[in-house]
């Protein structure tokens, strides 16, 4: 027999973020926060999210007002950069990966670090006020907090961290939580990764939705 579901694209999204905000406990969001909230939850399809995720105070606003006027996403991986949906965002934002420039490898075995982290030196010219996406590698975010230590390094409007994985994800979202050189949204743990980073610059893009 035919299997009986839903079939509308728009209804099952209406659906789910009303199953989100009847079961999760957004009440210490505000309004803008609480719309980027809820796309990282359905990213990850886990109600339980919430209480993991955190938003250092004028986060949303500025995340929002540097994509408003026309600021890069600088992103550590293909897969955080390929999910972005570039019609939702409000300036045609150039949407930047550099892991895989030829110069990375050797980069990385001169820095003694990953090549996730190396990528990051490619950033220097696009950094000042850019929102930066960081959803997949720990050694990425330690070394942008590493960058920042250096007052001459251009400054990001908003970082995003959210790397996931069991060794360093959640000591490079507590590091960058403590210094916050500036605004940022993580989450707490060992919880994270592409799909959740992806959802909170689509939801950034879209603030009147």
């Amino acid at each position: 027999m035919p299997q009986n579901y839903e079939t509308d694209g728009a209804a099952i999204y209406r659906q789910s973020f009303r199953i989100i905000r009847t079961e999760a406990d957004l009440g210490r969001f505000s309004p803008e926060e609480e719309r980027i909230a809820v796309r990282m939850i359905h990213a990850a399809g886990l109600v339980e999210l919430a209480s993991r995720i955190r938003f250092s105070p004028s986060f949303a606003e500025a995340a929002i007002a540097a994509l408003q006027a026309g600021a890069p996403i600088l992103c550590d991986a293909r897969m955080v950069s390929e999910g972005i949906t570039a019609k939702r965002l409000p300036a045609a934002n150039p949407i930047l990966c550099t892991l895989n420039d030829p110069q990375v490898p050797a980069l990385a075995e001169r820095m003694s670090n990953t090549r996730s982290a190396a990528a990051l030196e490619f950033w220097r010219p696009y950094l000042a006020g850019a929102l930066v996406a960081i959803g997949n590698a720990p050694t990425a975010l330690f070394h942008l907090l590493d960058m920042l230590e250096d007052p001459a390094c251009p400054r990001p409007a908003a970082i995003i961290g959210c790397p996931v994985g069991f060794v360093g994800a959640a000591e490079s979202k507590e590091a960058l939580w403590h210094a916050q050189p500036v605004p940022c949204c993580v989450v707490e743990g060992r919880l994270g990764g592409s799909a959740v980073t992806v959802a909170a610059v689509n939801a950034i893009a879209s603030p009147a939705e």
